[in-house]
Order: structure tokens, then sequence, then C-alpha cells
């Protein structure tokens, strides 16, 4: 029973199933999908900090910041072509997702993956190779395209390959994957800002190729889900997978609901019309919200921008990237925390810890942002600035085992299975259309609010956990094609949306 009366969680029983090496090493090879988003998110804001980078693409920021004292503390890096490279990535990843909403049902999950190494091995390739401001731009879009396909279809692979009671802890992999692409990215952006003339930015960007590589390779060696090939009519095939992952020869309940649910599937003519039914309305405004709220933390401003954030408030550059390696380790540690309590305490206990501490952590950095960094005056000094550094690693702490992870494993996992790969593209566009948002707003909306940023997000953090105490239920330990008898129809508010005949005109009248 999830906390308050909210929701429920409660009866049925588990499948058969053992906890299969197949399994553990799928799951492990196509969270590399989630290294490779992360690698891009880090390496960015630490390419953008670099001096020879700024000077060959963008001489504007460069000049800016040879002179200081001309510009506010807040707007050093105001710059929109500069935002432009870190978001298109974005706006392509958005657009790429409904390519890859078609791709993860027709051709399945493991094709998709395949599909997303290959266009992220590609971007990694102009990018490094880049001669003016096109080829970044244009090697930033064939990223995107890699980021939105993975991100497309990882999630969805790791809900349906992962055995129910420790399916949360499997499927935030793809979340650890990506805080530990972060922190190798701040690394390598540290070593690669002490090479001497103009190339350690390629090879920071030149590394992403990396990442791509394994999940390329990772792809060619997993099976597809039993359940994708179920769906595409793949019955004997799909049910030999199944004992395979699940390590038992009975494997007949849960193989007969997966059939029925792909029955129910094949009836779908139109997966966003279908998706948009009454029925399948608590889910979807519920991925809709999480993947807004997830980017309204203000989380994306903090690890895109750490090494940018750090300099603007005093940190020498050297200083800047250490303190931003910093995070990236907290980041890493703290999910590993929340893969340990996710399928024990349950996934809204995680969320409601996390917005009291997000909360509270950047109602202090406001409070001392405000007081010592002015416009043209920064009073930090080492102590408050360390102390920052501290409040900034509590604030990045509880997004790393809340809403980072859960993000992505809660749209995953609560929809059924003819509403799930169009529902998780929807997630995804929402995703990396406020990731656009925030990655093209932020140095301009720093420049503008100055140290009132930090409050803006903590208001967000506050209404989004209003929205867990009363909207979304706990999933933790319910099989993923029981959802509506066991969660929705039994939660205080959603219940209503669960009317059997509410889609059918004629089931209406008859009512």
């Amino acid at each position: 029973m999830a906390g308050g009366g909210f929701g429920a969680a409660g009866g049925g029983a588990d499948f058969e199933a053992k906890i299969t090496p197949l399994v553990i090493i799928s799951c492990i090879l196509a969270s590399t999908g989630g290294l490779m988003f992360g690698y891009d998110v880090g390496i960015s804001g630490g390419v953008t900090s670099m001096p020879e980078f700024l000077r060959e693409f963008f001489p504007g920021v460069y000049r800016k910041n040879q002179h200081p004292g001309r510009e506010s503390n807040y707007c050093k890096y105001d710059n929109q072509g500069l935002q432009l490279f870190t978001s298109s990535l974005y706006l392509a990843a958005l657009v790429a997702t409904f390519v890859a909403m078609h791709t993860t049902k027709s051709l399945g999950r493991k094709l998709t993956m395949l599909m997303a190494g290959i266009f992220f091995l590609i971007g990694t390739v102009f990018n490094f190779a880049a001669q003016n401001l096109a080829m970044l731009i244009i090697g930033r879009i064939l990223l995107g395209c890699g980021v939105g396909f993975a991100n497309q279809a990882v999630p969805l692979f790791l809900s349906e390959i992962a055995p129910t009671r420790i399916r949360g802890a499997l499927n935030i992999l793809f979340q650890l994957m990506c805080t530990i692409g972060i922190l190798v990215a701040n690394m390598i952006n540290y070593g690669t800002s002490k090479i001497k003339g103009n190339y350690g930015w390629r090879i920071s960007l030149g590394l992403a190729g990396v990442p791509a590589i394994l999940l390329t390779v990772g792809s060619l060696i997993v099976v597809d889900t039993p359940n994708s090939l179920i769906a595409r009519g793949k019955l004997e095939e799909g049910k030999a997978i199944l004992k395979r992952i699940r390590g038992v020869d009975n494997v007949e309940p849960e193989f007969l609901e997966i059939v029925e649910a792909s029955r129910v599937a094949q009836e779908v003519k139109s997966p966003l019309k279908n998706l948009m039914k009454r029925r399948n309305r608590p889910q979807l405004v519920i991925s809709i919200c999480m993947q807004i709220f997830q980017q309204c933390t203000g989380i994306n401003a903090v690890m895109f921008y750490a090494p940018v954030l750090f300099s603007t408030l005093g940190f020498k550059t050297d200083a800047s990237l250490y303190s931003s390696a910093i995070t990236g380790a907290v980041n890493v540690l703290s999910t590993i925390v929340s893969i340990y309590f996710v399928d024990r305490a349950g996934r809204r206990v995680l969320l409601l810890e996390a917005g009291v501490q997000m909360f509270l952590s950047q109602v202090v950095i406001t409070i001392v942002l405000g007081l010592k960094v002015k416009d043209d005056v920064n009073n930090l000094g080492h102590g408050l600035g360390i102390l920052v550094l501290v409040f900034v690693c509590s604030f990045v702490a509880s997004f790393a085992w809340s809403w980072g992870p859960l993000g992505w494993l809660i749209p995953s996992e609560i929809f059924p299975l003819e509403a799930r790969s169009a529902g998780q593209s929807v997630a995804v566009f929402f995703n990396m259309l406020f990731t656009f948002i925030i990655a093209q707003a932020f140095l301009s909306i720093l420049c503008h609010m100055k140290f009132a940023i930090f409050l803006f997000f903590a208001a967000w953090v506050f209404v989004m956990t209003i929205f867990v105490i009363f909207l979304i239920p706990e999933t933790k330990g319910i099989p993923i094609e029981e959802m509506t008898e066991r969660v929705w129809k039994k939660h205080w508010f959603w219940k209503q949306y669960m009317d059997e005949v509410e889609d059918d005109p004629k089931g209406k009248a008859d009512a």
C-alpha cells in the first residue's frame, strides 16, 4: 500500500523466476545506452568552458571572458549559439523518439538499440572532426538521434526482461550508467583541459565513441525481450527466450499473460490515438509530468554547466572542473543507493524524501549566493564556496536516488503492452523537450534571475512533491502486465478512469 492511503500495490503472486546470468548480462549491456547519454551530458559543459574551444567556435564568449569585470558574474557565458551547441542534441532526440516508437514496436528493442549506437558513432565522428559550427551542430543532431533511440528502447528493454522483484534495480542500471558517463566525462574534461594546443576538446568529444561502440556491440549480443517477440508474432521464440531469462521451465502463466496483452496490442491500429484513450490517461499524465518535473528540478542545469556554474561562482578553472567531478562522483554513489532501496522501500518513499532534501538544498544555495555574489562583486570566499559545493552535492545526491532513475523507471513499467511503446515515446519526447528548453535557456535565465534561479527550481520541487503525495501510486513488486488491475483500479483518484466501457460509445449507451 502506498503511503498515506493514496495508492494500492497489494495482492497477487509473482511469476516464478530466477535471477539468471543472461538477464544480468543483457541488462548491463543494454544500459550502456545510459553511459552514452550521460557521457554527452557531462562532456558538453566541460568543453564549453575550455578557452581553446570557445576561441575557435564562440570567439565572442572567449573575448568576454578575457576581460573580467566587463560583464556581470552571472552573465559570463550568456550566448545563444553556445547554448544551441548543447541543446540541439535534445531537439533532435525529441523528434527521433517518434521514429524510434515505430522501430521498437515493429523491429524490436534490440534492433532499435543497435540503430542508436550507430547514430551516436556517426555524430561523434562529426564532432571530433568539426572545423566549423555547422559541423558541430550536425554532429550534435546525429548524437541526438542516437539518444532518442536509446532512451526509447533501453528502459523498455530493462523493464520487460527483468524479473518483477528486481525490476526497479535493473531498470535503474540505465540511470547508473548515465551518472557514470557524467563522472567519466568530468574527469576526462579535467585531463584534456591541461593539454597544450587546440585539440584537448577534440579528445573529449571523440571519446564519446567508446560508449557508442559498447552499445552497438552489446545490442548485437543481447536477446530481444519476450514481450517484443510475442507482440511481433514470434510466439515460440518468445517462449523459449522467456524460459532462458527466467531460468525455469514453468513460464506458462507469464507467457499466457504476455500473449493476451499482445492480442490486445494487435487490435490497436493507431498507437498514439490509443494512448489518448481515457483508460490510459493516468499513466500518460504521470509519465508527462514526471519528465517535466525531472528537468524542472534544475539538475541538468547543474550537470550541463557544472564547470561554467562553479566558474561563475568564483572557482578557478581547475577548481571548477574538480568541483564538478565531485558532484559527478556523488551522482554515481547516490544512484547505487537507489538501486538498493527502490525494490525495498519503494518508489514513493525515495521521491518524497528527495523532495524535501532538494528543496532545502536549493533554498540554502539561494541565500548564500544572494548575500555574497552580486553582479560585479564576488565575496563568496573559500569557506562559503565549499558550503555551496556541499549543498550542490546534497541536491545532486537526492536527485540521483529519486527523480533521476525513477523518472525513467516509472513510465517504462506503468503502461499496458498495447500502449507501452507509444507511452515511452511521449515520455522521451517531453523529457527531451524540457531538457532542450532548460539547456537553451539556462545561461540566459542565470544572467537575468541571478541567484534566484535556485529559488525558481526550489518552487518546482515543492510542486512536484505535492504531486507525488497525491497522484503517484506505489508500483513496487507489481508484475508489469498487472498494473491496471492491481494499481490503477485501486487508486483513490485514478480508478475513475478504469471503467471497462468508457472508450466504447455503444458501451456507454448500454451502460
